[in-house]
């Protein structure tokens, strides 16, 4: 065996490494990694959108003996509860036996709403022998992406009576898909010459949803007729309660495996389901933990995190506060000792779109979670930031728990960038990091991650759950 010299065994000390994943797991937790994957895809499937992925959560806390709180009640070491906010944001938590007040609450939180097609209130239109829906896309997307795919309608119509009536249409393999129409290449010379932000106005989105005429000779706008009646008939629904519905249209494919190596996984809504999914089955595997840890399944993070359904209302406040005031500490102190994972995706370094990364400060497929220091953009506007403190609280027990992680930013400095949850936790005096998983594609109708990226994710909350 030959010996090293000086400074090949300087380098093994001193110099940062960058190792696939795949490379260093055994077969049987290369297992573990494809399993835990093929969990998480199951929940992809039945939550496209951030209602269904609330109803898939509480069925998972109700499975490990979850049940629901109400503000007021009291508590004790051992209770594990959940409070479903309006059936768009879910609080899943389990009262340790540890003092609050000074080992403060294991928070972990992700968003479950996705970039997607909204339906206007009005929607219903006939023209030129075809039936549409008006649309309002919904977060940062590129509207050319969604035109000529698949497309599924999931969501909530409230009727006038206040009935509540769930749809979901095109996922079945019986049922159709609805179809947003493109302009072919032979009469597109013009549209090519836009740019891609340009080519498709967002008011051109319109859902294709029917094509036949209703058999009454005298009835106008036959076509629109004949789909009012098909809902009604099904539904019970009328054109006016489309005024007071969600709907929505989103891809209409479910998850896949990427690659002759099954590697990678594809699918619609991983950012941020991906930190979701991982972020609420460590809480629930954490049987053992002595710590107060609470998870948050949250809404609206890709359009700003408003409304009472996203992480900037003041009702985390309220739940901290309750959790205090139900085990007898004082919530100055709790917020002050606690920690925060903000659980959200990073962009994947992507060699076919090489110029707009910075190398050196990327993350990338396969090499583990990402630790995000910071987000923001134009100079770390609208960034959490974590403290050198906080960063290296978290890398101690990533690497006492042997995970596999890595650090990153989101692209060359002026190049654009985004933000997360983070903020909007760390104003509330807690201690807050985002860490999640490399996305390829994000924000497309398909995205790309590694099962790899998963597992470590799922791993690292569970480190963290537990230090």
């Amino acid at each position: 065996m030959s010996q090293l010299t000086k400074g090949e065994e300087l380098a093994n000390r001193l110099k940062l490494k960058r190792k696939s994943v795949y490379e260093c797991v055994s077969e049987q937790e290369k297992d573990r990694i494809f399993q835990y994957a093929d969990s998480y895809r199951a929940f992809l499937d039945e939550g496209k959108t951030e209602r269904e992925a609330v109803r898939e959560g509480i069925r998972l806390a109700e499975q490990h003996g979850y049940k629901p709180y109400r503000f007021g009640e009291p508590l004790k070491a051992g209770d594990k509860l959940y409070y479903n906010n309006r059936d768009k944001n879910l609080f899943v938590f389990k009262i340790g036996s540890r003092p609050i007040e000074t080992q403060g609450i294991k928070i972990m939180a992700a968003h479950v709403d996705a970039p997607r097609i909204d339906i206007k209130q009005n929607p219903l239109y006939e023209d030129s022998g075809m039936c549409f829906f008006k649309t309002h896309y919904y977060g940062g997307i590129k509207k050319y992406q969604w035109t000529a795919i698949p497309l599924a309608l999931h969501g909530t119509v409230v009727l006038k009576d206040g009935t509540a009536v769930d749809i979901k249409v095109g996922e079945d393999p019986g049922d159709p898909v609805f179809y947003i129409n493109d302009l072919l290449p032979h009469l597109g010379a013009e549209q090519a010459q836009k740019t891609l932000g340009t080519a498709i106005p967002g008011e051109s989105l319109n859902l294709l949803v029917g094509g036949m005429p209703y058999p009454d000779e005298k009835a106008e706008e036959k076509i629109k007729l004949n789909v009012l009646a098909l809902l009604h008939e099904r539904y019970g629904i009328t054109e006016a309660d489309f005024m007071s519905a969600e709907l929505s249209a989103v891809p209409a494919f479910n998850a896949r495996d990427i690659g002759f190596d099954r590697a990678l996984l594809g699918a619609y809504g991983h950012d941020d389901r991906v930190c979701a999914y991982p972020v609420l089955t460590a809480l629930l595997e954490s049987e053992d933990s002595e710590n107060t840890v609470l998870s948050i399944l949250a809404d609206k993070e890709e359009t700003g995190s408003d409304g009472n359904t996203g992480m900037n209302s003041i009702l985390i406040k309220d739940l901290l506060d309750q959790i205090c005031e139900g085990l007898g500490a004082n919530p100055y102190l709790v917020r002050a000792a606690s920690k925060c994972l903000s659980a959200d995706v990073c962009a994947a370094y992507d060699p076919n779109f090489a110029d707009v990364y910075e190398k050196r400060n990327s993350a990338f497929l396969s090499q583990g979670t990402c630790v995000v220091k910071y987000t923001g953009s134009r100079g770390k506007s609208s960034t959490n930031d974590a403290s050198a403190e906080m960063v290296g609280y978290v890398r101690r027990f990533l690497d006492e728990g042997g995970v596999h992680w890595q650090t990153a930013e989101l692209g060359k400095v002026d190049q654009g960038g985004g933000g997360t949850v983070a903020k909007y936790i760390a104003q509330y005096n807690i201690d807050t990091i985002d860490i999640g998983v490399p996305v390829i594609s994000m924000h497309a109708p398909y995205e790309v991650i590694s099962k790899a990226d998963l597992y470590a994710t799922h791993q690292a909350v569970l480190c963290f759950i537990k230090a």
